[in-house]
């Protein structure tokens, strides 16, 4: 249609592609932060205590309750060779350093020469009775193999090394990566500089906090 000027009459544009445009924004607004929640959640790589596993009592618990301390985690037995000296040298590790910078994370495990064939209970009886043993304790697991646990599997893959007696030892620092791996011969005492270091860093950043 020509207007009296004899040109082309423009037409009001239609406001419906408007009326979407909001609802359209949105939608597009929370795309984006579901990816970026997705990319996050993808992004954040486990560590030890992101993992959860059974006490010596039954109970579920979180090892993130751990995190911001140094641990040592050690598959332990009750009639191994390595027993009397390894449990004596952990809690007296476990005196001297901890609870609040450092535990000792022991997980009784039967593997091994049949070592630790007693129930949970009774495991955790002759550990607090026989060396007073103070140090946090779980339910007897499998540490080796594709029946090891979640928790056990990542301190493998992450060292490459795999438990292949009792008494192996895996020193776990305050963010759950996993610092160094030592086999049964290796003593306590020997590793002992290892994780003193780990503890002092933390007694450190600490005071500098302060």
């Amino acid at each position: 249609m020509l207007d009296p000027e004899g040109s082309v009459e423009h037409q009001p544009a239609s406001s419906f592609p408007k009326v979407l445009l909001i609802p359209l924004a949105m939608l597009l607004a929370i795309a984006a932060l579901l990816l970026l929640a997705f990319s996050a959640t993808r992004q954040k790589e486990p560590d030890f205590y992101t993992f959860k596993v059974v006490n010596i009592r039954g109970k579920l618990v979180s090892l993130e309750k751990y995190r911001g301390s140094v641990s040592l985690v050690v598959n332990v037995a009750s009639e191994c060779g390595y027993t009397d000296s390894h449990y004596k040298a952990l809690q007296q590790l476990q005196r001297d350093l901890g609870p609040y910078h450092f535990n000792v994370l022991a997980f009784p495990c039967n593997q091994f020469g049949q070592q630790e064939p007693d129930s949970d209970k009774e495991i955790e009886s002759f550990a607090r009775k026989t060396y007073g043993a103070s140090f946090p304790m779980f339910s007897k697991i499998t540490v080796s193999g594709a029946g090891a646990i979640p928790a056990f599997k990542y301190l493998i893959e992450s060292t490459g090394e795999e438990p292949t007696w009792n008494f192996w030892k895996y020193l776990v620092d305050p963010n759950g990566k996993v610092v160094k791996a030592w086999d049964s011969t290796v003593s306590v005492e020997e590793i002992r500089p290892h994780v003193t270091e780990l503890v002092r860093k933390i007694i450190l950043k600490k005071k500098d906090e302060l």
